[in-house]
């Protein structure tokens, strides 16, 4: 797999039916080795072993339903008091960040309200914090470390 802009981890991989595997500690199951699957993978772990997030606050592939449909978060991040803190839009390495990936994670926001957005696709990471009185966000140079 493709180097990450993101510190190297350990990951447990393994073949299956001519497919590589790679075990999510979080979900406690091996999951098929995509491109944004370990971009997802990569991010976690930063989030949990750089910025020091519990992993008991991290959700990964959270589902919600939005004008009646269902979606996904990548990863979400709780606070303390179980409200959703940070969303993070994961994506292949080969997939251009584009304004569109910025509004897929501001409708997810609409109804999550968390108060950082990130969007990353392994190589390039936007860290936002949200502005609700002026209904915008505010780019960051990084993501807070956990408090």
């Amino acid at each position: 797999m493709q180097k990450l802009n993101l510190p190297t981890y350990d990951f447990r991989l393994k073949s299956s039916e001519n497919k590589t595997l790679i075990f999510d500690n979080l979900r406690k199951k091996y999951l098929v080795l995509t491109p944004e699957e370990w971009v997802r993978q990569h991010f976690v772990l930063f989030l949990i072993n750089e910025k020091k997030y519990p992993n008991s606050l991290i959700a990964i592939e959270k589902q919600l339903v939005i004008n009646n449909q269902k979606k996904r978060t990548d990863i979400l991040v709780f606070n303390k008091k179980g409200k959703h803190d940070i969303i993070v839009e994961c994506k292949a390495p080969s997939i251009k960040i584009t304004q569109d990936t910025f509004d897929q994670i501001a409708r997810y926001n609409l109804k999550l309200k968390a108060n950082y957005l990130i969007v990353t696709n392994g190589l390039s990471h936007f860290y936002c914090k949200m502005d609700f009185e002026n209904q915008t966000y505010v780019f960051l140079k990084e993501i807070p470390d956990y408090k």
